[in-house]
């Protein structure tokens, strides 16, 4: 025992105490371990720690289960649990020590055997769970369907305790047992568990949100490890790193380049501001002649004038005014006068009273500081005239209309629609008289009346030089008659006659729309097909071939507001089915098969072939009246009630390109020349005004817009000016046509 204790002390250097053995309670425990178990039901629930023991060998046996328990069985190094004797066998040569450390070791050695042993388990907080149960750390409900519940470190099932009790059962015993709001069930062992008084003071406390330690106080002020303060003691006492004592080699490269580019001047170094100059101005320091403020152009303050000697106390006798130069003087205004003041002599220094002008002198003083200019400012001088876009003078863009030539007389109502025809000798004119005229353009005789028995909202010769014919909206019905026979070559006339007489039968499905011959009177007068549609017509046009027509029924109620009628095969068609808006105006495109459709506020354009809708042209007007297509098809102008003309470019944006507001009342009507590039617009202000309007073939060159004659000469009759206007197909000549019931032609 001797030879042991020495060869340990021997071993460790360290003057501590020695560690005490704990391989013997070790073994036993685990001997004590593999001896079955009589009674399972005296084994610790839920991990707790075994109670005191009486005498000294029960708590070193109950110290070795727990560590048992405690899973430290096969954590102990072998160092520590190894023989005695094999130290004496491992290591002669320290037995041979000197017998006064030996003597030193006994003593130290019984006077720690005398020592009561402390229980090293006494006082464990961990919190690790009961290891009775091996299953591990996984839901207890995937033991539902088994008879046991998990394994023991020796690898027995642990069977779940028998419950026969039914419900009558249990509630006899939860009226009857005093504990029994405080048991609980273990899930790993499936035993009932009472909670203990501590134990139900924690749930208390955790129910309530409070802390779970009784003795921790919620409200202690809490320390500011890291503050703005120089600290005493570093948080820290780690030695500096070697990289903190080498310069960095980036942090060298990159001061490098900031030194060049402050050498070639690429970067510049911010200047430090001076603020001994101040950041305010003085208006009374005194400005040398060679210092000037942080201004240009500046412009110094105004010098107080030096006192004269009309201002001493004693002046000479000559600046003394006389009485009538101070009659003079008070008399003469505060500006006109020379000084501000009568000069005065006194006798002495001390006999000069206080100057009862000095407010008022500082007083102006200090506005002509405050309000003299600081700077002088360059002017930009603009001449309003250099504004104005440079366009070109109306005497260059000839021809256009400028003077009345002809007035044709004979209407005893308003005028509303007037038309030439494709030869431009003979014009056609409908009005509320109920009458449609056929006008000689040369001599202003007219040739032909045709009473229809209504007033003719719209009326259109058909454009195709091979037919002889015209379209008239009456009411309900269109009537397509035929013009004098003078207005047309024979073969033309025959072409016509060939075409309303052909015997075709109507298509299946007509609709709303009845097609019929006109008869006796009718027929006398040149009436010679009659298309009836359900609602009033409001507008015909043509298409450029003369075959088809459309018409226009404006009605919010119905989808029905535009027909398109094809004259060679008695076939009327909708080619809508929906109508967003009340329909204003339509148009075909002189080119293209598209087909435009004005409503109140936009300008609608259709493939007809594709049968879609194609562009949407919003007209910023809140009213559209009238529409018409440029010949080459790529423009489109828009008269509205809003005194509004729009020109869009179709190939540049569905917004207009350009508005005019040249009238003061609606626009009534817009019409394009078709070989000059002219426009005109008439409006209810009694005037008609003609514009140049050039369209390019290159496209990246914007229409040219210029005004250049304002046509007058209708009169104003019921707030109605001039209602239709149309050019002459290959003159540079407008007619128009008003609600004075005559039609003017300006050449």
């Amino acid at each position: 025992m001797a030879a042991t204790t020495s060869s340990t002390s021997s071993s460790d250097p360290s003057p501590g105490p020695e560690p005490e053995p704990e391989s013997k309670p070790n073994r036993s425990s685990r001997k004590r371990r593999t001896e079955p178990v009589d009674n399972p039901e005296e084994e610790l629930v839920l991990g707790s720690a075994p109670a005191d023991a009486e005498d000294g060998d029960d708590g070193d046996s109950e110290d070795s289960e727990d560590s048992v328990y405690s899973g430290l069985e096969d954590s102990g190094s072998d160092s520590d649990d190894s023989d005695p004797e094999s130290g004496d066998e491992d290591r002669p040569e320290e037995t041979c020590k000197d017998e006064g450390d030996v003597a030193l070791d006994t003593e130290v050695q019984t006077e720690k055997n005398l020592e009561p042993q402390k229980d090293e388990y006494e006082q464990d907080s961990s919190d690790e769970e009961d290891i009775r149960n091996t299953v591990g750390n996984i839901p207890m409900e995937w033991y539902a369907d088994f008879p046991h519940i998990g394994y023991d470190l020796d690898g027995k099932k642990i069977l779940k305790p028998i419950r026969t009790k039914d419900e009558l059962d249990q509630f006899l015993n939860k009226m009857e047992d005093p504990d029994f709001w405080k048991t609980v069930q273990d899930k790993q062992t499936g035993q009932d568990m009472v909670l203990t008084e501590q134990q139900v003071a924690l749930v208390n406390r955790l129910q309530k949100g409070q802390f779970g330690d009784v003795n921790f106080n919620e409200h202690e002020p809490s320390v500011d490890f890291f503050t703005h303060e120089v600290m005493i003691h570093p948080v820290t006492n780690r030695p500096s790193d070697k990289r903190s004592f080498i310069p960095s080699l980036i942090e060298k490269e990159k001061v490098s380049k900031l030194v060049h580019a402050i050498k070639m001047g690429w970067i510049k170094p911010r200047r430090t501001q001076d603020d001994s100059r101040g950041r305010y101005y003085d208006l009374w320091a005194s400005e040398e002649q060679g210092k000037t403020r942080d201004m240009r152009m500046h412009v110094p303050a105004p010098r107080a004038a030096l006192p004269g000697h009309e201002e001493s106390y004693n002046p000479p006798p000559e600046y003394l005014m006389t009485d009538e130069e101070r009659a003079v003087w008070e008399q003469q205004d505060p500006i006109d006068r020379k000084l501000p003041f009568v000069p005065r002599k006194f006798s002495c220094l001390r006999h000069v009273p206080a100057f009862e002008r000095f407010i008022h002198e500082r007083f102006d003083r200090c506005l002509d500081l405050y309000l003299c200019p600081r700077q002088r400012k360059m002017r930009v001088n603009v001449n309003p005239e250099d504004l104005i876009p440079k366009l070109p003078r109306p005497r260059d863009l000839q021809p256009f209309p400028t003077t009345q030539a002809m007035i044709y007389r004979g209407h005893e109502g308003l005028v509303r629609t007037i038309s030439a025809s494709p030869s431009g000798q003979w014009l056609l004119s409908g009005g509320d008289d109920g009458t449609a005229r056929f006008w000689e353009v040369s001599s202003g005789r007219c040739l032909k009346k045709v009473e229809v028995g209504g007033a003719i909202k719209s009326a259109v010769w058909n454009p195709n030089h091979n037919l002889s014919l015209v379209a008239l909206s009456v009411g309900s019905v269109v009537l397509l008659v035929s013009p004098p026979s003078t207005a047309a070559d024979k073969q033309v006339v025959t072409a016509t006659e060939r075409l309303l007489s052909d015997e075709v039968e109507p298509a299946a499905g007509e609709g709303p729309v009845v097609w019929s011959n006109a008869e006796g009177e009718e027929l006398h007068q040149g009436i010679r097909m009659k298309i009836q549609h359900p609602k009033p017509v409001t507008q015909v046009t043509w298409h450029s071939k003369g075959d088809y027509l459309a018409a226009v029924m404006p009605d919010h109620s119905s989808h029905l507001q535009v027909l398109i009628h094809q004259v060679s095969k008695r076939r009327s068609q909708n080619p809508f089915s929906k109508n967003k808006g009340l329909v204003q105006s339509v148009a075909f495109h002189p080119i293209r098969p598209y087909f435009l459709l004005a409503t109140q506020r936009s300008v609608r354009i259709y493939n007809l072939l594709k049968q879609e809708l194609s562009k949407k042209l919003q007209g910023n007007a809140k009213w559209i009246s009238s529409l018409a297509v440029h010949p080459a098809g790529d423009n489109v102008i828009c008269g509205s009630y809003d005194c509004r003309l729009s020109w869009f470019d179709l190939d540049l944006s569905t917004k207009p390109y350009k508005t005019l507001r040249h009238h003061r009342k609606a626009v009534r009507s817009v019409a394009f020349h078709r070989s000059y590039p002219l426009f005109a617009s008439a409006s209810d202000d009694g005037s008609v005004i003609v514009c140049h309007g050039t369209v390019f073939s290159d496209l990246l060159q914007n229409p040219l817009i210029v005004p250049v004659k304002v046509l007058k000469g209708h009169v104003i009759t019921h707030d109605l000016g001039v209602l239709d206007v149309t050019f002459h197909p290959s003159q540079p000549w407008v007619f128009s046509s008003g609600a004075d019931g005559t039609i003017r032609l300006f050449t």
